[in-house]
């Protein structure tokens, strides 16, 4: 373990960030009912130009007057290479009441974008005396944001959650594919040459796989949660939820829903399940039996364990009891 002890990220649940577009009103209600644990109001890419002015007075709005419960409400702001921006910031932080959680930073390029940002936002929290400080999340979904993961995740303390963003990435990187997520096609190798000039078959592998690590890592080393992006098909429940299946396994806390039958695949997959939950405990008993007795390791089903088979297991607990806690509030 490292002198320096890497800090524990916002005590939340993260599984589901349910998407919802700016300029669509009527929607605002339904996702404040939902089952996500985090809701994004997007002025960004999923709102025309002409309909940015309006989309921002909207979410404003309803900031205000819906009934968020205890989720976390965010707001995806325009990219800094906008004029729309800036605009987005002031009047999000001087025409709401505090009930606004988080601003998204899209295609976030190195530590300065964020700082750009939380100069403003802390002007304003200054002068309008507000105790409550913003938080801060951000998209990683350009090859300067991957180049600068790291600097990125540790630029602000307002940092909270940091997500993958494929489809930019993917125009970004000039990656030959227009899906959004997802295995891709072409992205595979084939079985070596058989006797005989057999078929050879293909075996397909991530393309989201670095990028999905180096987010992982740099959130877990500065006290940030790593969150998957959206999967484009939704009309694909099964490639959804395998590709939240990986990214769970790597170490992301949740994921993105653009659609409404997204958000319980993705509370499934990132929520342990009832024998996940079983067996860390059994292997925290085991561990803990091994240590009355003075054993550094203990035995548990003919399989060796010890103290970073405690540390994983100690994860999954904790996530249940925060998700049931959240739940109870």
């Amino acid at each position: 373990m490292s002198f320096r002890v890497q800090p524990a990220p916002v005590p939340r649940p993260n599984r589901c960030q349910l998407f919802g577009p700016g300029s669509r009103p009527a929607l605002f209600e339904k996702m404040a009912a939902s089952a996500a644990d985090v809701i994004n109001l997007d002025l960004e890419d999923a709102v025309a130009p002409d309909d940015k002015v309006q989309a921002r007075k909207n979410v404003i709005e309803a900031i205000n007057d819906i009934n968020w419960g205890n989720k976390t409400l965010s707001v995806r702001i325009n990219g800094l290479d906008t004029h729309y921006w800036v605009r987005d910031v002031v009047d999000l932080m001087e025409q709401t009441n505090g009930r606004l959680d988080l601003i998204m930073i899209p295609k976030a390029g190195n530590a300065s974008d964020v700082y750009t940002v939380d100069a403003i936002v802390s002007a304003v929290e200054m002068e309008k005396k507000r105790e409550k400080k913003l938080g801060f999340e951000v998209i990683i979904e350009t090859a300067a944001g991957l180049a600068h993961v790291e600097e990125i995740a540790a630029s602000s303390p307002r940092m909270q959650a940091m997500s993958l963003g494929p489809a930019d990435y993917a125009a970004f990187m000039g990656m030959q594919t227009t899906a959004i997520g997802g295995l891709q096609e072409n992205y595979h190798m084939l079985e070596d040459p058989m006797e005989g000039g057999g078929a050879r078959a293909k075996h397909w592998a991530d393309p989201w796989h670095y990028p999905t690590v180096a987010i992982v890592a740099a959130c877990r080393t500065h006290g940030v949660l790593p969150v998957d992006g959206p999967f484009g098909d939704f009309s694909d429940p099964d490639g959804f939820k395998s590709q939240a299946l990986r990214s769970a396994t790597l170490g992301m806390v949740g994921k993105w829903a653009i659609h409404p039958s997204q958000i319980g695949l993705a509370n499934e997959v990132f929520t342990p399940s009832e024998a996940a939950v079983t067996k860390a405990k059994r292997i925290m008993e085991a561990m803990a039996e091994a240590e009355r007795s003075g054993a550094g390791a203990a035995v548990l089903d003919g399989k060796l364990i010890d103290i970073a088979s405690v540390r994983q297991a100690q994860v999954v607990v904790k996530q249940v009891d925060m998700i049931n806690s959240a739940n109870a509030g």
